[in-house]
């Protein structure tokens, strides 16, 4: 542990208003709630902001859609994903939204001084029109066939059957994907921010702010100049308006990461504090989580725009791959497309945040939630190896001694001490993103004191040797104790439960695991896990079948 306290903030991608949160949403806000959780079981500040992306065009049309205001949708969503995310035990400082005043100040003066450092430029472009809705149609509305492999129905922007991209107007048999009808042409002005002055400082920043691998895709950008970004939208548009240019709307990419800053002051002015501890103090640290699918937003655009800004740059932008289901991508036809909800009603989200951190590394690998895998790894290990010691071990001292731990023995010692000697080790793989290394590690724990447990068979040592047996059983509950300890950035409630049985009298802190337990009076043993079974998914995933069914 550094000896001065760091001072970090943390954001996770917005989630966007106009979808509900599902599985693969929850692997990032997972991933950074761990991490933020351990940074502050190390003494460290570490601030975990985050806020509804509730802009753009889609939104006002799901909104017109449903025959309610933009803002009544953009409230219900926000109700949702702040329920679906605390249930997951997704522990935010502040979950904020970028329809907000202190948004509308921040894009306002992020666009100001870009344009007083004439990085901003207004050309005359081409854009999609529908006649019949009588609107300016952004790339994702306008479909078509792809101009490069000829498949049909694909977005005016990138085709998903072969990655290419174009613009809406290469686009074959093209038609508004609202009506249905050919669009027309038109021109419109817009207004562009000049990445391409940023080129040189991007090359150099972004080696060591990401993974190499992501590093080395993004380089691939610089072999030409870095084309001008479009940040404008026509009216009709939910948004911001642009200052000076009226009917012209900031890009829904303009104003959401500006939504990390947003959401830190709105925090700030509520507890007394200044948002440039955060975004103007060299000293603080900036952390990204993100998936890669909105990379060139968060290596290229954003840290462009916050050097305009004159704002801390990011110190890490951490990727990571997709969510698989067996195997395959989410899938609605096949009823594994799981919203957060619907996963609740079934599991408990502990078990889910075990098997992500069992999966998860620093890579941008994706991630296969193979459900019988799953089931598997949260009986054998979760249940079956950690928690098993506990209800042995406390259920033994409390039902057949007096529910009291004594002091330990020269084995208990040398095998606590050994648990407590993974400390810095498991340490090292949480800050480094390697969570799967660190349940790796605290498995090996779990199962080094099932080995010492079953080589003395404490339940026939007690009927001769009851004080060497509460030496046993409470070398057992020391080692257990010191895995809850290490598993808390991981199952926060599980460990709660664990300081409940305990009787810790403060919450658990990453040294916690340096002390030992002796001469405590224990409570009586309440379940922590209970088994999966295969049942609980296949009426999730019906469940999930019915609803498509119903779309």
């Amino acid at each position: 542990m550094s000896s001065s306290p760091r001072k970090i903030l943390v954001t996770a991608a917005l989630p966007y208003a106009n979808g509900e949160i599902h599985l693969g949403h929850v692997l990032e806000y997972v991933q950074a709630d761990i991490w933020t959780r351990f940074q502050k079981m190390r003494g460290h500040e570490c601030r975990y902001f985050c806020a509804d992306d509730t802009h753009g065009t889609p939104i006002m049309i799901s909104a017109r859609a449903q025959n309610i205001s933009p803002e009544e949708l953009i409230k219900g969503a926000y109700e949702r994903h702040s329920a679906d995310l605390a249930d997951f035990q997704v522990e935010f400082d502040n979950f904020y939204s970028t329809h907000s005043p202190e948004n509308k100040v921040f894009s306002e003066e992020f666009f100001l001084k870009m344009k007083k450092k004439n990085h901003i430029v207004l050309k005359t472009i081409k854009q999609a029109y529908c006649e019949h809705d009588k609107m300016f149609l952004p790339d994702r509305f306008v479909k078509g066939t792809c101009p490069k492999c000829g498949a049909e129905e694909q977005y005016g922007d990138s085709c998903d059957v072969c990655a290419a991209t174009y613009a809406p107007g290469d686009l074959k048999d093209p038609h508004c994907s609202i009506c249905k009808n050919p669009p027309t042409t038109r021109d419109s002005e817009h207004i562009f921010f000049k990445l391409n002055d940023y080129k040189d400082f991007l090359k150099d920043w972004l080696p060591g702010h990401t993974q190499k691998e992501i590093n080395n895709k993004m380089l691939e950008w610089f072999g030409e100049d870095l084309r001008d970004w479009d940040i404008s939208r026509d009216d009709p548009y939910f948004g911001f308006e642009i200052p000076g240019h009226p009917g012209k709307y900031f890009y829904v990419w303009v104003d959401a990461p500006i939504g990390y800053i947003s959401s830190t002051k709105n925090w700030c002015d509520r507890n007394g504090r200044d948002y440039k501890e955060f975004w103007s103090n060299p000293e603080a640290e900036i952390h990204h989580f993100i998936g890669k699918d909105i990379i060139y937003f968060h290596t290229l655009f954003w840290p462009a725009m916050l050097k305009a800004a004159e704002y801390n740059l990011p110190t890490k932008v951490n990727v990571h791959g997709f969510v698989k289901i067996n195997g395959e991508k989410m899938s609605k036809s096949k009823g594994t497309f799981i919203n957060a909800r619907t996963y609740l009603k079934h599991v408990d989200p502990m078990y889910l945040r075990y098997y992500y951190a069992s999966k998860l590394s620093n890579r941008v690998d994706d991630i296969d939630l193979n459900i019988s895998d799953f089931i598997s790894r949260v009986n054998s290990e979760l249940i079956g190896k950690i928690t098993n010691l506990a209800s042995r071990g406390a259920q033994m001292l409390n039902k057949k001694l007096d529910g009291t731990t004594s002091t330990l023995d020269d084995l208990g010692q040398e095998k606590v001490k050994w648990a407590q000697s993974k400390s810095e080790v498991i340490a090292e793989h949480f800050e480094n993103l390697e969570y799967s290394k660190a349940i790796i590690e605290i498995r090996d724990i779990a199962e080094g004191a099932n080995k010492y447990f079953d080589e003395h068979e404490p339940w026939k040592l007690i009927k001769t040797d009851p004080i060497k047996t509460k030496q046993i059983l409470t070398t057992i509950i020391n080692m257990f104790r010191i895995m809850a300890i290490y598993l808390k950035p991981v199952m926060p409630e599980y460990s709660k439960n664990v300081e409940a049985l305990l009787n810790e009298k403060t919450p658990f802190t990453w040294n916690s695991a340096q002390e030992v337990l002796e001469n405590r009076a224990i409570n009586a043993y309440t379940h922590l896990a209970t088994r999966l079974e295969q049942k609980q998914f296949d009426t999730m995933i019906q469940e999930e079948l019915s609803k498509s069914s119903k779309a």
